[in-house]
């Protein structure tokens, strides 16, 4: 196995969590904060919009079975990367797209992927999300993790994820876990 993490923000990290933990050859996606400048900061400090932080999921995958380039298409198609600091609803710095890179071979996938969703004009308006280096990562409350799957009738989960994570499984049928 050739382990990498890759650091996804793209809105509410329930969401991302709840489609990259559905792939074959991803080991694990934990919810958690980075970009921020608090030290082991609270969601409700996040959420108050003063540590910096932006909730994002720390994707461990076999990039044998799953490019870091797959990840990344996959990361694109499930969330809007036009809209700045907001996903839906959900608004605020803390909801900002974004890839926390690991190596130098990660910033340059990133940025190249960018390029080439720019130039094939699947996006009506220009990608926003940050390209940055990865910083201190810190773990989510214990609650966070895994929450669509422990609490799919919860009324965001039901309207917000569920949609999300149908559409999802329907485009990448072939690349789910059994």
């Amino acid at each position: 196995m050739a382990r990498e993490l890759a650091t996804l923000g793209g809105g509410c990290f329930w969401c991302v969590e709840a489609v990259f933990n559905q792939l074959v050859g991803v080991e694990s996606a934990i919810s958690g904060y980075m970009g921020g400048h608090v030290d082991n900061p609270t969601y409700e400090q996040v959420c108050a919009k003063t540590t910096g932080h932006a909730e994002v999921v720390n994707v461990t995958f076999d990039n044998e079975v799953i490019s870091f380039e797959d990840v990344l298409s996959i990361f694109f198609a499930t969330h809007d990367p036009t809209t700045l600091n907001r996903q839906g609803n959900d608004v605020g710095p803390q909801y900002r797209s974004g890839i926390w890179y690991h190596s130098e071979e990660q910033k340059q996938i990133a940025e190249a992927t960018i390029q080439r969703l720019e130039a094939d004009g699947l996006f009506r308006n220009k990608i926003v999300t940050e390209v940055t280096p990865a910083s201190a990562f810190w773990v989510a409350e214990a609650y966070h993790q895994q929450y669509f799957a422990n609490n799919p009738r919860q009324g965001y989960c039901a309207f917000v994820i569920a949609p999300k994570v149908a559409k999802f499984r329907k485009q990448y049928f072939e690349r789910l876990k059994a």
